[in-house]
């Protein structure tokens, strides 16, 4: 199984690396990262052709999202998350008056999944309020998506089964009030600030739906079913820190004073884990070209599999080797430390919870 690096340009890791630390301190994205970000089209990876997005296959998306979060846990992170927001474009037709806003190449859409707001329909569209949490690259986001629950008449609506019927809308960024409250261990240069809005209406057109039957883009990528290419592009992301945080302790092991004997048994763990999570990898990037070249409902089963499987092997590596690194590895300054934070915060996604 080819290493993450594999997976991206020698220039691109060369310089997400040499920024991350500059990006913490500054609790954002660097301007050379995203410059890089935005002359490669990172956020539009997701966007369909009829508004210029290149529309990577999933086989290409996960390997590439796995090579940038080695390189730099948070700038993968956005990447992920709000390319993975672009593919909400893939539901709006291509005559819709929002060309501008997908077919920019600095768009950048972050957002929520959480049905934490309401939306009352008016004439023309819905009145909408609600606040929403966790919304990565809201610093740099020129639009956001968020899920409401529909109320008429005072009272929510509910679907066939008796659960209330939500729907997803989109706020173009000077309706959305930031609020600035991100303050976690790691991942602090994502900025995934909450979003609010308050009796905002929105048209018609910008409520919109996320099923296969609704697309308004031929490619197969937006056929897809959202849960496991949400659960796919977050393993791979795991998966690329879990790389790093490899990468970081072999040479921290052979350093630090220690027995020779505790070194061997450092090193013994080491190895063991790094063919777990290589076995974890094929198995799952096997699963991910299967169910795209195949289209078959059996596969993406296969896919939510492996993808749990890469997280929970993901997690059980850094938790075995982690304490090997003694106190160097405590260090907030410290590279391993950051990739640490970045990779425990990242895991925390509800998403990745139950896989852990």
């Amino acid at each position: 199984m080819n290493h993450p690096s594999a997976f991206l340009p020698v220039e691109c890791s060369g310089l997400l690396r040499e920024e991350a630390a500059p990006a913490e301190a500054g609790r954002d994205l660097t301007l050379r990262q995203m410059e890089l970000i935005y002359d490669r089209q990172w956020f539009r990876l997701l966007v369909p052709a009829h508004f210029g997005g290149p529309a990577l296959s999933l086989p290409e998306l996960v390997r590439l999202e796995e090579g940038i979060s080695w390189a730099d846990g948070a700038t993968g992170w956005l990447v992920t998350l709000c390319s993975g927001a672009g593919w909400f474009a893939g539901f709006f037709p291509p005559s819709t008056r929002l060309t501008h806003l997908f077919s920019d190449d600095r768009l950048c859409l972050a957002g929520s999944g959480a049905p934490s707001g309401q939306a009352q329909r008016v004439a023309g569209g819905y009145r909408v309020s609600g606040r929403w949490a966790y919304a990565s690259g809201a610093l740099h986001a020129t639009a956001f998506t968020a899920n409401c629950v529909l109320w008429e008449q005072g009272r929510p609506l509910l679907d066939s089964t008796g659960k209330p019927f939500v729907r997803t809308f989109l706020f173009l960024q000077a309706e959305v009030n930031l609020i600035r409250d991100w303050d976690t261990v790691g991942l602090i240069a994502t900025g995934s600030h909450a979003f609010e809005v308050k009796e905002l209406f929105v048209p018609e057109e910008r409520a919109f739906d996320i099923r296969p039957e609704t697309t308004a883009a031929n490619d197969p990528l937006y056929h897809y079913p959202f849960l496991s290419l949400a659960e796919a592009t977050l393993a791979a992301n795991i998966a690329g820190m879990a790389g790093h945080f490899l990468d970081c302790c072999k040479p921290l092991f052979e350093t630090r004073r220690i027995a020779a004997s505790s070194l061997a048994e450092a090193l013994t763990v080491w190895n063991t884990m790094h063919a777990a999570l290589q076995h974890c990898r094929s198995e799952f990037y096997a699963a991910v070209d299967r169910s795209w070249a195949s289209g078959d409902s059996r596969m993406f089963e296969e896919v939510s599999r492996t993808s749990r499987e890469l997280s929970r092997c993901a997690r059980l590596l850094v938790d075995q080797l982690y304490p090997f690194g003694g106190l160097a590895a405590a260090k907030p300054g410290a590279e391993i430390n950051r990739v640490w934070r970045d990779f425990h915060t990242a895991t925390q996604h509800n998403l990745l919870t139950f896989a852990l």
